[in-house]
């Protein structure tokens, strides 16, 4: 287990943290929620970047306040609002590297960098947003890391560069080992990167499944006041109220397909179910 939250708390004045988590070796694994829901600071107490209530973290197989120099080599983390100072290019960056990481290297950051047209010399204050995006995660995955922890490392890009950054993860997990803790809320890049999700609302995890089942077995019902009333609601996870009568969020969308062929069951997609916990109503 690369990773373990088991009932991590943290409290700022209005908002509290608690949560249980956890990432196997060869995962990608996705935090999903609404701005503000939790999700940096749930990363943040993973890297002990802050102190936390209550609970235990435990990463690389360690207690999080255990970990040592060589431990903290195997982590690469990006952060969509921070980065090295602006005033450095990406060679004085290799510099840095080369005398902070044992296993830094140099010839491959540098052809991926050319590849993806970062200018060697040029400052990264003057990088555009997403060159900037690239070269952070480049930077985060040159030192042989098992473990990128990328709290919304796609935020504010286009379609063009989400893709490209998406396949460097990819390629990142082609190595046996390693595994991937992000957060997102583009679900789309999420659906085809994720094995599974945590959900996370007001700082609680409110479920946890596997995204092929999510895109599988999970459905959006539309249903009238009369159906509803007649409905087998044993399947039923969060309803909405709506002026024809209710939408609702199911997990076993065949048995309402089998059992209630007369109403609507569409597709649940990841937007879906984030629009259901944020709006609706949870009945079980």
């Amino acid at each position: 287990m690369l990773v373990k939250l088991d009932n991590v708390q943290k409290h700022y004045g209005d908002f509290s943290l608690s949560c249980s988590i956890q990432l196997e070796e060869g995962h990608i694994t996705g935090i999903i929620g609404a701005n503000g829901a939790g999700k940096s600071t749930m990363f943040k107490s993973i890297l002990g970047l802050i102190s936390t209530d209550g609970g235990t973290v435990e990463i690389l197989g360690k207690e999080g306040s255990k970990l040592d120099t060589s431990d903290k080599q195997q982590i690469g983390v990006v952060f969509a609002d921070s980065t090295f100072n602006g005033s450095f290019s990406i060679m004085d960056i290799t510099t840095i590297m080369e005398s902070m990481y044992d296993n830094f290297d140099k010839k491959t950051y540098l052809e991926k960098c050319e590849k993806y047209g970062l200018p060697l010399k040029k400052r990264i204050h003057d990088f555009s947003t997403g060159m900037t995006a690239k070269f952070k995660l480049l930077t985060a995955m040159s030192y042989g890391a098992k473990l990128l922890i990328l709290d919304e490392p796609t935020v504010g890009l286009d379609s063009v560069v989400r893709s490209d950054l998406l396949d460097e993860m990819r390629e990142f997990m082609e190595q046996e080992g390693r595994a991937i803790l992000i957060s997102s809320h583009i679900s789309s890049d999420l659906e085809g990167l994720c094995d599974d999700l945590y959900f996370l609302k007001d700082g609680n995890i409110l479920f946890h499944e596997d995204t092929d089942v999510i895109l599988s077995d999970y459905a959006i019902l539309k249903v009238s006041e009369e159906q509803y009333q007649n409905l087998d609601k044993n399947h039923v996870i969060y309803r909405k109220k709506e002026p024809f009568g209710y939408m609702l969020l199911t997990g076993n969308k065949q048995y309402y397909l089998d059992n209630y062929r007369e109403i609507v069951a569409e597709r649940g997609s990841i937007d879906d179910v984030l629009l259901m916990m944020a709006k609706g109503e949870r009945i079980q």
